[in-house]
């Protein structure tokens, strides 16, 4: 009876419930707002695969973030889910020779048991990425606390940057990493490319009429003593300045780093806080060791500060949900 139950509902799952399930999956971060996913759907499962079309070989060459990009969207998946009464399970990178195969998706119904991360649902359309300054409140400690439980959960961990030197120093490599990639010309030109009018529904927004000059002006000048400067400026400040890290450096820990983060960034939102990054030191291959040095063992992925924020910001743009499903439309089988 169960099993007939479950067929039934994982029906109506296919049919209804899909294309809001990987609508809120979407609203996941990621780096210049690439949306680097793509989903496969079948009558009972989701697949998720990394769109390699999206990817940023200059600042990303392993491809490290977009599958940390992947992860998040993975956790938003599993939390939308609960929402609707589901239980999930995950089967990372199931086929070795395919390695743009991250995740696939599986469900099923256990009648009475409630699922814990239905909890963060709401979350998800409120979270932001939040680069002006905090409100100069400090964290409070029991937001902190489970801040670093849902980087556990996920088997990640989160080491907040404590001590004035400390910070002083991430502040440093901070700023020494955007000296580093803006000095890059290929770099800035990747940059470039992915500044958009907010109509084309992904990339980092500009105004449309102001696109073509931010590119040109991207492309053409090192900028990257001022920003520097600003993001220093903004590490030293922030209440919370936190590194995620993961145990190991392979895309199984990449993926698993996403889902922490995201899990991170949902408990955040729910106690009032929100964040942004300021992955500089990790992206620049000779600083990362430094940021590792500093934080002791295991593997940075992800430099955070976190605070309160002091205004209610819009929402970055999206692609349409049809666009992030292979071929449009369900079908059984792989992109």
């Amino acid at each position: 009876m169960l099993d007939s139950h479950n067929s039934r509902r994982r029906q109506r799952f296919s049919m209804k419930s899909t294309e809001s399930l990987i609508q809120k999956s979407v609203r996941a971060p990621s780096s210049h707002n690439t949306q680097p996913w793509l989903f496969q759907v079948s009558e009972s499962t989701i697949s998720l695969y990394a769109d390699r079309t999206r990817a940023l070989p200059v600042n990303d060459p392993d491809n490290r973030e977009l599958t940390i990009s992947c992860g998040c969207a993975l956790m938003n998946l599993r939390v939308a889910a609960a929402a609707e009464g589901l239980d999930v399970r995950i089967d990372a990178l199931p086929d070795p020779v395919e390695p743009d195969w991250l995740a696939r998706i599986s469900f099923s119904v256990t009648p009475g048991a409630p699922v814990p991360e239905a909890s963060l649902a709401s979350f998800i359309e409120q979270r932001r990425t939040y680069r002006k300054r905090f409100l100069p409140r400090k964290v409070e400690a029991i937001a902190l606390n489970l801040l670093l439980d849902a980087a556990q959960r996920e088997g990640a961990w989160l080491r907040p940057l404590t001590t004035d030197s400390a910070r002083h120093r991430a502040a440093e490599l901070v700023a020494e990493g955007d000296a580093a990639q803006w000095a890059n010309p290929s770099w800035r030109r990747e940059l470039a490319v992915w500044m958009h009018p907010r109509r084309r529904g992904d990339g980092l927004t500009v105004p449309t009429l102001a696109a073509p000059v931010a590119r040109f002006v991207v492309r053409t000048f090192d900028m990257g003593g001022g920003v520097g400067a600003k993001d220093r400026e903004l590490a030293e400040e922030s209440p919370l300045l936190a590194v995620l890290g993961t145990d190991g450096d392979q895309p199984r820990d990449w993926l698993l780093a996403g889902q922490a983060l995201e899990r991170v960034l949902l408990v955040a939102c729910q106690n009032g806080l929100q964040a942004s990054y300021l992955n500089e030191p990790i992206q620049v291959a000779s600083l990362r060791s430094k940021l590792q040095d500093l934080v002791g063992a295991g593997f940075p992925q992800i430099l955070l500060r976190l605070g309160y924020p002091a205004e209610e910001i819009p929402v970055s743009p999206r692609r349409a949900v049809e666009d992030v499903i292979a071929g449009g439309a369900m079908q059984q089988g792989r992109p």
